[in-house]
């Protein structure tokens, strides 16, 4: 039998990934500067592939399926991606200058992603998965590998090696 992937289950799975890396540069940051490093940078490309996936693939889906565009949930959610992004670059910042007092900043960053994951994970995926297709949702998942690196893995305005 033929396992079906959901929009849910995949994006979830993500969001753990990235929540892990996340933890381990906040575990780090004051004894490994080399390990909270490599674990931020890794969550910096995953969180902007993240968001590509959502708003050039999945969103854009929703809304011709639904009919929802202005004014609805997507249009929430590319609002927090925005919100997130400022939240993150300071933190970014504070990294690329060697400076571990970040903790105000990633408190209001991880408050604001889980609220924001919680909506995407109880809500909008949910969503997405009843209204497309297994077709539908295996042609995102193979958009999702096609995405150029160059449109995620940027690092302070130039792409990362």
């Amino acid at each position: 039998m033929n396992e079906q992937k959901t929009i849910r289950a995949v994006f979830e799975q993500d969001h753990d990934r990235l929540d892990q890396l996340f933890k381990t540069f906040q575990e780090c940051k004051r004894s490994s500067c080399s390990l909270a490093l490599q674990s931020f940078k890794e969550f910096k490309f995953g969180l902007q592939r993240h968001i590509v996936w959502e708003e050039d693939l999945l969103f854009p889906l929703w809304e011709e399926k639904t009919g929802m565009k202005d004014g609805g949930p997507t249009m929430v959610m590319r609002a927090e991606h925005r919100q997130i992004g400022e939240l993150f670059e300071a933190i970014h910042q504070k990294v690329q200058a060697h400076n571990p007092d970040s903790d105000e900043d990633e408190q209001a960053m991880l408050a604001l992603l889980g609220s924001h994951n919680l909506k995407e994970e109880r809500i909008l995926y949910p969503s997405i998965d009843q209204v497309t297709t297994q077709d539908e949702r295996d042609t995102i998942f193979q958009n999702m590998e096609r995405i150029p690196e160059e449109r995620y893995r940027v690092c302070c305005g130039v792409e990362a090696k």
